[in-house]
């Protein structure tokens, strides 16, 4: 953008990466938040971790394939690749094929950001981070726009499953059910509530715990390498869901089928995703499920609409007459905006009258297999496909490459014609334009 030239170089590098990933840290025109998204990169990032990390590709590369965006030495560069991952700033993964440690810099949501408040006390400066992170997300929309732009939002709701009726239950998929991922999860961490622990340097947190967010797998063993969870088993994983059920909370994962990393258990008061459908600006997917209204049961009582934590329930006058031919009662019954709702079933557990059930959606929303898929989207989406497969195989090689290709001839024939013109790549196109469209 080249606002504010009394942005340190480093910085002014850093942010130009940032604005390069899935999900960019846009740098905003409002000057208020400005300053916060400046505010941000300074309290978490050195001059030095600045200048590193804005070279570190898009996707994970082992230290010796970093080398060459780097002049340190690999036992150098592997040093401070780890200093930064201890801080949440770069995320080093295992890779299962070969054991190697691959290193990427960590993007801002879900990423450093939330790694930041996880820790209740690590010498950070948190009641600052809270309000430059305030206001460089609500004083402008920017950040927002750009994390619910496209079809591929970063995170996805899953119902609370004790809302499925028995008729529902035959056809629940696993990878639509919170518990499902706890049960199968080869590790399980637990962690503080970013938007809470945020919310209380703010003077704004409710009532609800703060270490509510599960950790599985990949995500909880680096967040427990780096100190920023502690590890729990699959029984307490499965006890943190069931209370935070019965407080009305909403479970929201990463929008993914395999290897959810990680499950939020969101208030309406605290969370900035909640708090973005309430604004129109949804980063979070809805599931494949929305509540319907039996009309005769309901009372009017309202409680449903104090639950819903995106607004989506409202009470309107009864408008129809009776069979009888009678006026109508003058009571009001609950009306719901199915576009806003995000059938978490946090309305049909506080029905006390069974006014309330769930049904599936007749367009569910598409969630991507996994992760090199959700990247693909979110990139091709962005208009930053070509970089993703650049980058990407410039840091791993041919592997990663296929990968990608293999997600963008998985698209829909549309999508696919306008991956190939993001690609700007004569083998790419050649590759599309022989596979044979659906």
């Amino acid at each position: 953008m080249g606002h504010a030239s009394f942005v340190r170089g480093e910085y002014r590098a850093l942010g130009d990466r940032l604005r390069r990933g899935p999900v960019a840290m846009v740098e905003p025109e409002d000057p208020a938040a400005r300053r916060a998204w400046q505010d941000i990169l300074e309290i978490l990032f050195s001059p030095e971790d600045a200048a590193l990390a804005s070279r570190l590709p898009v996707v994970p590369a082992t230290a010796e394939a970093l080398t060459s965006r780097t002049d340190l030495s690999v036992e150098t560069l592997r040093a401070r690749l780890d200093a930064m991952a201890d801080k949440g700033l770069v995320l080093d993964l295992r890779d299962r094929r070969t054991g190697a440690t691959l290193y990427m810099l960590a993007p801002p949501v879900v990423g450093f950001f939330e790694f930041s408040m996880m820790r209740l006390d690590d010498g950070l400066p948190k009641a600052r981070l809270a309000r430059a992170y305030e206001a460089y997300m609500l004083t402008d929309t920017e950040f927002l726009e750009e994390v619910s732009r496209g079809a591929t939002v970063v995170g996805r709701t899953l119902v609370h499953e004790a809302t499925l009726g028995e008729d529902l239950v035959p056809e629940v998929l696993d990878w639509e059910l919170a518990a499902a991922y706890v049960e199968t999860a080869d590790l399980v961490s637990v962690t503080n509530c970013f938007c809470r622990h945020a919310a209380e340097h703010l003077g704004t947190r409710c009532d609800n715990p703060l270490e509510t967010c599960l950790s599985l797998g990949t995500a909880a063993a680096y967040l427990l390498r780096h100190g920023l969870a502690r590890p729990i088993s699959r029984e307490e994983g499965l006890e943190l869901l069931a209370a935070t059920r019965e407080l009305g909370l909403v479970h929201i994962a990463d929008n993914v089928q395999q290897e959810v990393s990680y499950i939020c258990n969101c208030c309406a008061c605290c969370c900035h995703e909640l708090h973005s459908a309430q604004v129109g600006l949804p980063v979070v997917q809805p599931s494949g499920f929305q509540p319907a209204r039996e009309e005769e049961r309901c009372t009017g009582c309202g409680r449903c609409v104090r639950a819903c934590p995106v607004q989506a329930i409202s009470l309107v006058p009864r408008s129809r007459r009776r069979d009888d031919g009678s006026e109508p009662s003058k009571r009001l019954l609950s009306s719901i905006d199915l576009e806003r709702c995000l059938g978490c079933g946090v309305c049909v557990d506080v029905c006390r009258e069974s006014a309330l059930r769930m049904e599936r959606r007749p367009r569910p929303p598409h969630v991507p297999l996994n992760s090199v898929e959700a990247v693909t989207r979110r990139m091709l989406e962005r208009g930053r496909l070509a970089e993703l497969l650049v980058d990407g195989a410039a840091g791993r090689g041919p592997a990663f490459a296929n990968a990608v290709l293999a997600a963008v001839l998985s698209l829909p024939p549309a999508q696919r014609l306008l991956a190939s013109e993001h690609l700007q790549s004569r083998f790419v196109r050649f590759v599309l334009s022989r596979r044979q469209m659906p």
